[in-house]
């Protein structure tokens, strides 16, 4: 499922998917370091760090677990900064997924 959001105030538009992230399951901290998601991008590294102390086990579970949760974080964190869905499919699948927004954009 694809999410379309957009910020009214800098009139920047984004499409992110909802749901499990397989590219985070591959590709671990590049996923967040290529959508400039600096937050995220510290902690898997954080992470990655760690796991060179425990022959890869915690970069591993943390590349498995952060599969699950990494789309609703970042959609979460892009809603914060301002944006909003531009469709009601879109709206939809926020409501689904348990994600607030304060309305469509106009």
């Amino acid at each position: 499922m694809i999410v379309n959001l957009k910020n009214p105030a800098t009139n920047q538009f984004k499409q992110v998917k909802a749901g499990f992230s397989w590219t985070m399951f591959f590709f671990g901290f590049w996923v967040p370091l290529f959508r400039g998601d600096w937050k995220w991008l510290i902690i898997m590294l954080l992470l990655d760090i760690l796991g060179l102390f425990t022959f890869g086990f915690v970069t591993a579970v943390a590349n498995i677990v952060m599969s699950f949760l990494y789309n609703k974080l970042y959609i979460t964190d892009l809603v914060a900064n301002g944006f909003k869905p531009t469709d009601k499919a879109s709206a939809n699948i926020l409501q689904q997924k348990g994600i607030a927004f304060n309305g469509l954009v106009a």
